[in-house]
């Protein structure tokens, strides 16, 4: 149903466009009638609003024709680690995962947050959420890597600039007809109350569930349930989609071995720096794609670096190459 639903949007889209387009010609023959008969209705107001909001639909369409992928369509899990540097990667994180929130929030989805692990002074050391809406794993796919940022330190009572590295993961939120088989023998099951911010416990019994894939050492964990059995379930669902992204990614590499290529995003390889000191910039590495309004990206304002991605992934023929080169460094 949600497969049918997506296609009947995008039919809906297009015949908005063709009736925009059809409402628009009928506007310019009137102009050029009204002109040829020496009369002036302002015409003008209403063709330039009328172009204007073909233009936004023009591009919705351009954003729709790139998702290609088997599961763009699919809702987005999203995690998000702080790296090395204790508190500094830990804020660090949470600013990434708020800038995320807001942007799933401007474009109407919705977030499910279903583990955080908060820092002991602030921020989170990692968080998982879920974004669901339509093509929601197809728009934030390319956020997968690792994320710096260069600012004067909030914490450091000397100012002086610090750099800390956090790093995004993405994986389709698969739907449960897909079959990943996971067997008890491998698995292992660990409870544990659910904590807040500080650490401090925040309900009296053993709710929150963890997931270990002993083969795979793939943990999965979750606590935004009272239920341990909610949790659990979460949880699992949540394994499923990175075994399934992991067996995706394997085949990928092979197919890179073959090439002589390879395309793996790693740690350490940064895909894009936020600079809020001395001068203030966003750039992608990977795109070039560059905004110099931190505050807004910071806000949600992600959907330039979101377009130049996928463009670049097309004419790439897949998923490029996430690192800095030295120019680059900023």
């Amino acid at each position: 149903m949600a497969v049918l639903s997506g296609h009947k949007e995008v039919v809906g889209q297009w015949e908005s466009a063709n009736s925009g387009l059809d409402d628009l010609a009928t506007l310019f023959e009137l102009a050029r009638e009204e002109e040829a008969s020496g009369g002036d209705h302002g015409l003008e107001p209403e063709i330039a609003s009328s172009a204007k909001a073909l233009s936004v639909v023009a591009d919705q369409l351009e954003v729709e024709a790139l998702f290609t992928g088997e599961h763009d369509s699919s809702n987005a899990i999203v995690t998000v680690h702080a790296g090395a540097g204790g508190t500094e990667s830990q804020d660090w994180a949470v600013m990434l995962m708020r800038m995320y929130m807001r942007w799933a929030e401007k474009r109407g989805f919705a977030t499910e947050v279903d583990d955080t692990s908060y820092g002991d002074e602030a921020g989170i050391k990692s968080a998982t959420f879920i974004v669901k809406g339509r093509n929601a794993y197809g728009f934030l796919q390319g956020e997968k890597g690792v994320h710096r940022l260069v600012r004067i330190s909030p914490f450091d009572s000397a100012k002086r600039r610090h750099t800390s590295f956090s790093s995004v993961d993405v994986i389709p939120d698969l739907e449960d007809d897909v079959e990943i088989e996971i067997e008890a023998k491998d698995l292992r099951v660990d409870t544990y109350r659910a904590s807040g911010p500080g650490g401090q416990h925040v309900n009296k019994t053993d709710s929150a569930v963890r997931l270990t894939h002993v083969p795979t050492g793939t943990v999965t964990q979750c606590q935004s349930e009272r239920s341990q059995m909610l949790n659990r379930e979460k949880a699992m669902h949540i394994l499923r989609a990175r075994l399934y992204e992991q067996q995706r990614q394997q085949r990928e590499d092979e197919l890179a071995g073959i090439r002589g290529e390879q395309k793996k995003i790693e740690w350490g390889s940064q895909i894009r720096s936020y600079v809020f000191q001395p001068y203030t910039m966003v750039k992608d590495h990977r795109t070039k794609q560059e905004v110099g309004n931190v505050q807004g990206v910071m806000d949600g304002e992600i959907n330039p670096f979101v377009t130049s991605y996928l463009h670049f992934k097309l004419k790439d023929g897949g998923v490029p190459i996430a690192t800095a080169d030295e120019d680059d460094e900023i």
